[in-house]
């Protein structure tokens, strides 16, 4: 198996674990205190932290001497968060249940946009790194698809607990994978995801990769529309649960976001491959369809129709994080490319975290209202993209008028017979 193969092969198990995690604490939560609440706690707690860890895992890794030793330690120490959850959850105080939750939590940037900054130094860029990027975001979309049903099936089965085992063991695995991986390969820009250069210049600091997200108008792009986007997605699953009771079918959501899930798988593979298409261009798509498929979910009459217009809102989305990606490693300075991805992603964790948290103090709207909003919140976000692109487009356009204007005016000064 190549380098590449590999990393594919690490991701996968990595995010198939974090994928897991919230089905399966909540079922060992009520299995063990009989509290589904006690499970939101610790999910929470388990979610919070990756805005706040991703800036210094971001600096962290592009500082690292030894990337290899840095990757594989986060990864393990992932996978002690894991097994020790699996362990404590119902029994041990809960402080100490919440601080395992934190601790495992932190390293969450790493198993999201910390593993994708590593693509940039195993593919040569091209077409050949696009296509990487899009089978990278469909390990998020097949770990969507797979960890919760193998988490369900297993609980079902056995019990929660060895469900949680089972995260575990694939969290090792892709720590195991991690040590294998050819770090400081030559198709990386210097301090990125291949770690070249090091000693060339200054380390940059922890805030250099949230300057950069703001500086290059691409990244500000991108970061600004997905996290907006992001409130609505953490609000789907909820919602979908309450769509599917309205419908008439209580025990119909989960096949709602089975849908969703499965429709972005298909969409990562096939659309998030269009490697002709600007990055940009086909994120603006990716979430006006996805709004669009949304709301005429919102409308639909019943299960069936209702799974149709998510399995189409899943298409739609599958592409946007194969562009993101792309966006990313194309205008993140090569220097804080690892910055850029862990704190890109532990904003869009964030941002899921508060709109679950909004759909919870709007739960008593009529569910329509509620995926109209989602799907409202993924077109206002293309909108965003556009224009904060478009404004950029057009402060350019008006420097570079201005510096044709003075080059104008200056030649029209000089006097004949001058230089």
């Amino acid at each position: 198996m190549g380098g590449f193969g590999r990393y594919l092969a690490a991701a996968l198990a990595a995010r198939f674990a974090s994928e897991g995690m919230g089905m399966a604490v909540v079922l060992l939560a009520l299995e063990r205190t009989g509290s589904a609440a006690h499970g939101a706690f610790v999910l929470t707690a388990w979610m919070a932290p990756h805005v706040l860890a991703a800036p210094a895992a971001g600096a962290a890794a592009a500082r690292a001497r030894r990337p290899r030793l840095f990757y594989a330690g986060a990864l393990a120490g992932f996978t002690a968060a894991v097994a020790g959850l699996a362990a404590l959850l119902g029994r041990a105080p809960v402080p100490v249940v919440l601080a395992v939750a934190v601790l495992g939590g932190s390293c969450g940037p790493v198993v999201t946009g910390g593993l994708s900054s590593l693509v940039a130094g195993l593919v040569p860029e091209g077409p050949r790194r696009d296509r990487a990027y899009g089978w990278d975001a469909s390990t998020y979309n097949a770990a969507a698809v797979t960890a919760p049903a193998v988490v369900g099936l297993a609980g079902a089965a056995v019990s929660a607990g060895p469900a949680m085992g089972v995260l575990a063991l694939s969290a090792a695995l892709s720590a195991l994978l991690a040590a294998t991986l050819p770090y400081g390969s030559p198709y990386a820009d210097a301090g990125a995801g291949g770690h070249e250069g090091r000693g060339a210049g200054p380390r940059p600091g922890a805030g250099a990769g949230l300057a950069a997200l703001w500086r290059v108008r691409e990244l500000r792009a991108i970061t600004s529309a997905t996290t907006l986007a992001f409130v609505g997605v953490g609000a789907l699953t909820t919602t979908s649960v309450l769509l599917a009771r309205g419908l008439g079918s209580p025990g119909a959501g989960g096949v709602l976001m089975t849908a969703f899930a499965l429709g972005a798988l298909a969409g990562s593979l096939t659309l998030g491959r269009m490697t002709s298409v600007e990055p940009g261009r086909l994120a603006r798509w990716a979430m006006a369809g996805t709004g669009a498929a949304l709301a005429v979910a919102a409308s639909a009459p019943s299960v069936v129709p209702a799974a149709a217009a998510f399995a189409a809102a899943g298409v739609c989305d599958g592409p946007l994080l194969t562009a993101t990606l792309r966006i990313r490693s194309e205008h993140a300075p090569g220097a804080v490319r690892a910055q850029v991805f862990t704190l890109g992603a532990g904003l869009k964790v964030t941002a899921a975290s508060t709109g679950a948290a909004l759909v919870g103090l709007t739960a008593a709207a009529p569910p329509w209202t509620l995926l109209l909003g989602i799907a409202v919140l993924q077109l206002a976000a293309a909108a965003l993209h556009l224009l904060v692109v478009a404004r950029g487009r057009v402060a350019r356009d008006v420097a570079t008028g201005r510096s044709a204007g003075s080059a104008t005016a200056a030649a029209g000064r000089r006097t004949p017979g001058g230089p």
